[in-house]
């Protein structure tokens, strides 16, 4: 392809680009779903909390399910000031075999998210695994709906974990799913500081 051709293809591609933000007048909350097999949910989500922070935002995080306090994410993100973190589970159901120990503690940590979800302050909460807390029933997916609907018009959340219930598409306004291609993990390799945990 020839300069001039380049540049003609590029002012058309520019040309769609501006009328598509030129549309987009509105601002509200958004609701991100980020979902699927694949590596990067919460690290996404996570990068949405530095950004966050970048514009001196406050942000609340729940994480649900994982019981870890010595990773990454947390022990950079934890420690800021604009940031609550909290870590709402006993390790995955298939650590704990316990179904109703899982139930108390996914009820327990759904009134934390509650708190933040009616917090003013709050511009981005993250619910890091949710999707399983309703998926096995652990959660009334009518009350977090319902919840996700009466939070602040202005707050974004992002929902993260595999195989996110119909209810959560329909609701979200952006949908992404991250596809598993190949993962170290399968190949032996164990998770890595500053990558996986």
């Amino acid at each position: 392809m020839g300069d001039r051709a380049h540049q003609q293809r590029m002012a058309r591609k520019k040309a769609v680009i501006d009328e598509a933000i030129a549309r987009a007048d509105r601002d509200k909350g958004l609701l991100v779903v980020l979902t699927g097999n694949g590596k990067g949910k919460s690290s996404s989500a996570f990068g949405m909390v530095a950004r966050s922070l970048g514009y001196g935002y406050k942000v609340g995080v729940a994480q649900f399910l994982k019981s870890r306090r010595d990773t990454g994410e947390e022990g950079f993100l934890g420690r800021q000031t604009l940031v609550q973190w909290h870590v709402l589970g006993d390790g995955f159901t298939w650590d704990t075999q316990d179904k109703d120990a899982d139930i108390a503690s996914a009820q327990r940590g759904w009134q934390v998210a509650q708190s933040m979800l009616s917090d003013t302050s709050l511009h981005l909460v993250v619910l890091d695994e949710l999707t399983y807390l309703i998926n096995y029933g652990y959660l009334d997916a009518e009350q977090v709906r319902a919840d996700l609907l009466a939070r602040p018009a202005t707050q974004h959340v992002v929902v993260t974990g595999r195989a996110a219930p119909r209810m959560l598409l329909d609701l979200a306004d952006t949908v992404s799913e991250i596809q598993d291609i190949k993962h170290a993990f399968r190949s032996g390799i164990r998770a890595q500081a500053g990558i996986d945990l």
